[in-house]
């Protein structure tokens, strides 16, 4: 595998550490934080995998499609 190295501040790495599970390299960090984006297609996968039946499937099918298609907003406080 080959590797690159860089430099990163001390707050970078402070932040990057508090993400650092014991026995987890930076890299996985770094990957699991900004990593590819996960798919509608992957997510579909993932519940193919996990064997749920296709009722249970469905009903998640149907709670996601019925939700706003708009972006999410912070209310006005």
């Amino acid at each position: 595998m080959a590797v690159k190295t860089i430099t990163i501040d001390l707050e970078a790495y402070d932040t990057l550490a508090r993400y650092k599970q014991p026995g987890q390299s930076f890299s996985q960090v770094i990957k699991a934080h900004f990593g590819p984006r996960k798919t509608v297609g992957a997510f579909r996968e993932a519940l193919r995998d996990a064997r749920l039946s296709s009722r249970t499937v469905k009903a998640i099918e149907d709670q996601v499609s019925g939700r706003p298609r708009s972006q999410a907003r912070v209310p006005q406080l």
